[in-house]
C-alpha cells in the first residue's frame, strides 16, 4: 500500500469565511452546478507524433510536498518527502498507478515471483538491470536493501509507515542464490498478492557502494544486524546535508533512469539528467527533468497559464480551467486515482467531552455518516465542481475488490435517518442548538457505556488548509452537524504539522487535540488494497487507534490467507463499521503540453503520483 507518503509532509491556505459563503449558494442550489463539466476531460489524449531526441521536461511537485531527503527510507524523525523516490532507485517491483494490477511488469527489476506450494519460499529472477556505474543490478542488492529497512525498523518501528508488528519484513529471511536469483524464506505464508504489494516498497540499493559506515570506510558485512544498523546511522546522516545531495557520490550511484544533476535546498526543486547505463524500458529521449516546488495550487495553476510547465497535476478546485488549459496548448484529463479513499479520520482515544465514548457508539458513526451529502458536495461549485466520484469504501473507485453492497451504500445521505439514530438511542436532538443524552446506560434505546447523562456531542475537526475542496467539504459537514444540534470545532492546519502531530501510533501525547482529522486523500495499494497498517490494531499507520477484533480477523486473513477474495469482505465490513467517515474522492486532472506524448498509462499514472519521465518524447 501507499499512504500519502513515509511521513506525510506539506503546506496550505483557505479563507473560512469565505468558502462558507460560496456553501451557503452553491449546497441549496442558488449557484446551480457543473455536473457536465467531466465531459470535457474524461477522454485521455492517445500516444502521438513522431518522437524528437533531447528537450527538458519541466513539472510541477504537488503543492507541499516539496523533498527534503534523497535516502530512499527517511527515518520518522526527519518527517521527510524523498526526491524522486522510483526515479533514481527503483523498487523491486514497480508499482503500475492501474486499478487492476498491482506492478508494471515491464518497468519492475525482477521478474514475476515463482511460490513454493506453502507459499513460504518465494524464488525471484532479477532482470538485467545495471547501475550508473554499468555494474549488474544483483540479488545481494535486495538483501542488503532489505537489512537495510529491518535496521531502520530495528532504530523505531514508525520509520516505515507500512509496518505492523509481526509482519513483513519480520520473518522475511534474503539470499542471494545466485546474482541473477533472489530467495525469500517466510517464516509465516503471505497471501502474494499482498507480498507482492510490500515489494513494491522495497527500494534497491547499492550493496557494494553503500556498505560503509563512514566516508572512505571499510566494506562492512550487512548480514550483520550492528553492521546494517550502522550502515543505517550514516545513510541517514548523510541525507541530512541537502546542500551536498548532488555532489556527493553516494547519491550518484543509481538504478533508475534519472540521476540526481541539481537540488536547490531553499525551495526543493530539483533537476534530473539520464542515467546513461540505465537498462530498463525509455529511451530517455529528454534531456533533463526540471522538478519545480511550489507553496499552492493557485501558484501552479498560474504557471500552466504561463505556459512555463509542461506537465503537472491539479485538484478539482481548477476544473474550469480546463478551457483556459486547453487554450494554452495543454492536454487535461482527469479522474479518481485508483485505491484513494478521502475520509474524515476518527481519533477513538480523544477524550476531551468523552468523545471516544460517544464515537465508540457505531450508530453515533452512522449518523454522522449520513450527514455527508456525497452527491451535493460533488455538484457544488464550492467544493468539488462537480469533479468527483461517489464512494464509500477503503478500496477506492474500480476496485477488483469491491465491497459487497455495490452501488447501495450502508449509509447514505439522509439527515432524518440520522436524527431517528439519535433519537432511538436516548438522546434528544435540538436542531442548531446542543443535542444531548437523556436516557443514560447500557441497555435498548439508551445513550451507551460510559455516556452521562446531559452529554452532549462537541469535537474538533482537524482541517488541513490546501487543496481548497479539503476545507469547503469539512464546513459543509460541520454545517450539516449543526443542524442536527452536533457541535464541529473546525481548526485549520498546515499539512506538515497535521502529520507530525495527530496520529496516536507516533504523537499519542497529541491525542486530544483533535477528533476528527482530514488530511485529503489516502492510497492504498493499486490492484490489491488491503488495510493492513491502517486498520488493524497494532497498525503503525493506525492513526486514530481504531480498534475492530473482526476487522482485524479480515485483514490477517487478506494479508496471509491464500484467497484473495476475503479482500472484498474485508473493505465491506470497514464500511459498515466506519473507521472513519467517507467523502467522495475527488478527481486529479492531469495536465500535459500537447507537443509532450508518451504512452497513455504514463500519465494515468499521475494520478497516483507515479512518474515515468524516461517514456516521455517531445513532438512536432
Amino acid at each position: 500500500m501507499t499512504h500519502v507518503s513515509g511521513k506525510r509532509r506539506g503546506r496550505l491556505s483557505v479563507a473560512l469565511a469565505a468558502v462558507v459563503a460560496v456553501l451557503a449558494t452553491a449546497c441549496t442550489g442558488g449557484g446551480g452546478a457543473t455536473k457536465d463539466v467531466a465531459d470535457s476531460y474524461k477522454a485521455q489524449p492517445k500516444q502521438s507524433g513522431n518522437p524528437k531526441d533531447g528537450g527538458t521536461a519541466t513539472v510541477a511537485l504537488t503543492p507541499g510536498l516539496s523533498p527534503n531527503y534523497i535516502y530512499p527510507y527517511p527515518p520518522a524523525s526527519a518527517n521527510g518527502t524523498v526526491i524522486a523516490r522510483g526515479l533514481m532507485w527503483r523498487s523491486l517491483y514497480r508499482p503500475s498507478g492501474e486499478g487492476d494490477q498491482i506492478v508494471d511488469a515491464e518497468l519492475s527489476l525482477a521478474q514475476a515471483p515463482a511460490y513454493s506450494p506453502d507459499r513460504k519460499t518465494v524464488t525471484i529472477k532479477m532482470k538485467d538491470y545495471k547501475w550508473s556505474n554499468g555494474t549488474p543490478v544483483t540479488a545481494g542488492d535486495v538483501v542488503f536493501s532489505l537489512a537495510l529497512l529491518k535496521a531502520a525498523l530495528a532504530e523505531s518501528p514508525a520509520n516505515w509507515s507500512f509496518y505492523t508488528p509481526g509482519q513483513f519484513p519480520d520473518g522475511v529471511t534474503a539470499e542471494a542464490a545466485a546474482p541473477d536469483t533472489l530467495t525469500l524464506k517466510l517464516e509465516t505464508a503471505y497471501n502474494p498478492s499482498y507480498l507482492l504489494s510490500m515489494l513494491t516498497l522495497l527500494y534497491v540499493m547499492p550493496s557494494t557502494e553503500w556498505n560503509i559506515a563512514r566516508s572512505g570506510g571499510p566494506h562492512l558485512d550487512y548480514a550483520k544486524p550492528k553492521n546494517a544498523t550502522a550502515i543505517y546511522k550514516y545513510l541517514t546522516k548523510e541525507s541530512e546535508s541537502q546542500s551536498t545531495f548532488a555532489s556527493n557520490p553516494l547519491w550518484q550511484v543509481v538504478n533508475g533512469p534519472y540521476r540526481l544533476k541539481s537540488f536547490d535546498s531553499t525551495t526543493g526543486s530539483f533537476s534530473l539528467a539520464p542515467n546513461e547505463s540505465y537498462s530498463g524500458p525509455g529511451d530517455s529521449r529528454l534531456d533533463q527533468i526540471d522538478f519545480k516546488a511550489f507553496t499552492s495550487a493557485a501558484a501552479v495553476l498560474n504557471q500552466f497559464k504561463a505556459g512555463t510547465l509542461t506537465v503537472g497535476t491539479l485538484d478539482s478546485s481548477f476544473i474550469t480551467q480546463i478551457d483556459a488549459l486547453k487554450a494554452k496548448g495543454y492536454n487535461v484529463y482527469g479522474a479518481p486515482a485508483p485505491a484513494r479513499f478521502d475520509a474524515l479520520t476518527i481519533n477513538f482515544k480523544n477524550t476531551v467531552d468523552n468523545f471516544d465514548k460517544v464515537v465508540s457508539q457505531p450508530y453515533v458513526r452512522q449518523a454522522l455518516q449520513r450527514l455527508i451529502d456525497q452527491q451535493g458536495y460533488i455538484d457544488s461549485r464550492g467544493i468539488y465542481n462537480g469533479a468527483g466520484s461517489l464512494n464509500y469504501s477503503t478500496a477506492g473507485s474500480g476496485s477488483p475488490y469491491p465491497p459487497g453492497f455495490g452501488d447501495r451504500p450502508p449509509y447514505p445521505h439522509d439527515p432524518a435517518a440520522a436524527e431517528k439514530l439519535l433519537t432511538d438511542n436516548g438522546w434528544k436532538v435540538v436542531p442548531d442548538g446542543s443535542t444531548t443524552c437523556v436516557r443514560p446506560g447500557t441497555g435498548p434505546g439508551e445513550c451507551g457505556a460510559g455516556i452521562p447523562q446531559g452529554q452532549k456531542i462537541s469535537f474538533t475537526l482537524a482541517s488541513a488548509n490546501t487543496p481548497a475542496y479539503v476545507g469547503a467539504r469539512d464546513i459543509a459537514f460541520a454545517s450539516a452537524a449543526k443542524k442536527l444540534g452536533v457541535e464541529v470545532k473546525i481548526v485549520s492546519k498546515a499539512l506538515n504539522y497535521m502529520y507530525a502531530n495527530y496520529g496516536n501510533t507516533f504523537a499519542p501525547a497529541t491525542k486530544n487535540e483533535w477528533a476528527m482529522q482530514d488530511f485529503g486523500p489516502l492510497y492504498l495499494a493499486a490492484g490489491y488494497p488491503s488495510s493492513n497498517t491502517v486498520f488493524n490494531t497494532e497498525g503503525s499507520f493506525n492513526l486514530g487507534s481504531y480498534q475492530n477484533a473482526e476487522v482485524d480477523k479480515l485483514i490477517n486473513a487478506s494479508t496471509f490467507g491464500a484467497d484473495e477474495k476475503v479482500l472484498s469482505t474485508e473493505v465491506t465490513r470497514l464500511a459498515e463499521d466506519l473507521p472513519v467517515l467517507f467523502f467522495p474522492t475527488p478527481h486529479t486532472l492531469v495536465v500535459w503540453k500537447n507537443t509532450l506524448s508518451g504512452p497513455q498509462s504514463s500519465f494515468n499514472a499521475l494520478l497516483s503520483f507515479l512518474y515515468t519521465p524516461e517514456l516521455w518524447y517531445f513532438h512536432n
